[in-house]
């Protein structure tokens, strides 16, 4: 299974990844933001598309050896439809979920993790550009969840997916 996990910066991705991560037997959790910080010299804009295209081959790569990969990522409808299309040989369950907090509680300081101006204007343009509100997937609200709880939740929705397989 693949599990994509959309929203914005600092809306929980990482932190329920984690936790998704430790509770999935044979997973791997890959974050795409490691690939730029193998090249970030280069701007963002044209990293995003090479990082999504080395992505899209290591979630490949662990789906051919039975590897369930959770992939915490801010997705555009472009970049989904990327995956989806670069996925849809697999004939693996891809389920995606977005973690949807309110404008305000993204742009607040969580955990340990305190907010530069640029992180704060990213997330400012991802509200913007509706990457908490896609049309694809299922939208969570976590304004008010604790990580776990996030985390539970997509596991009970996981498993529900398993079991109609």
């Amino acid at each position: 299974m693949i599990i994509l996990l959309n929203g914005s910066i600092n809306s929980g991705k990482s932190t329920v990844a984690k936790l998704l991560y430790k509770s999935l037997t044979t997973s791997a959790l890959l974050e795409i933001d490691s690939f730029h910080q193998m090249i970030e010299w280069m701007p963002i804009d044209q990293a995003v598309p090479l990082n999504l295209e080395n992505a899209l081959s290591v979630i490949r790569n662990f789906s051919k050896h039975n590897i369930h990969t959770i992939v915490p990522y801010p997705l555009s409808q472009k970049n989904y439809g990327y995956f989806k299309n670069g996925l849809k040989d697999l004939n693996i369950p891809v389920a995606v979920f977005t973690l949807a907090p309110t404008l305000e509680k993204a742009l607040t300081n969580r955990g340990s993790r305190i907010l530069d101006e640029w992180e704060k204007e990213r997330i400012k343009y991802h509200y913007k550009i509706g990457i908490p509100t896609p049309t694809f997937g299922e939208i969570i609200d976590n304004s008010e969840q604790t990580p776990e709880q996030t985390a539970k939740y997509i596991l009970d929705k996981i498993h529900e997916l398993q079991s109609k397989s």
